[in-house]
């Protein structure tokens, strides 16, 4: 549920409220009593920022992050050939 600030122009009381989107504002003033109470307009209290969301931002260090806002079109495909650099999967026995 959103937090709603209001403010009375009678007296100038500044308030808070935790109610549903669907529930009426309140009328009266709880400090001076008035019909004269206005929801204010405030900025949300966190910030959207980086490249996009993740699938989840807690994976362990060696699990890839998941960009979700990026089509499946830009995942890299996973290729039956392993690369230049891979390491062999058993160790060389010398003898």
């Amino acid at each position: 549920m959103p937090i709603y600030a209001f403010e009375c122009a009678a007296c100038g009381h500044h308030f808070d409220r935790l109610q549903k989107m669907s529930d009426p504002d309140p009328t009266t003033c709880p400090h001076c009593g008035a019909d004269a109470v206005k929801r204010q307009v405030t900025a949300p209290s966190f910030r959207l920022s980086g490249s996009g969301w993740y699938e989840t931002d807690f994976k362990k260090g060696s699990d890839k992050k998941k960009n979700l806002t990026e089509g499946s079109s830009s995942s890299t495909p996973s290729s039956s050939t392993p690369s230049s650099d891979a390491k062999p999967s058993t160790p060389a026995k010398s003898e």
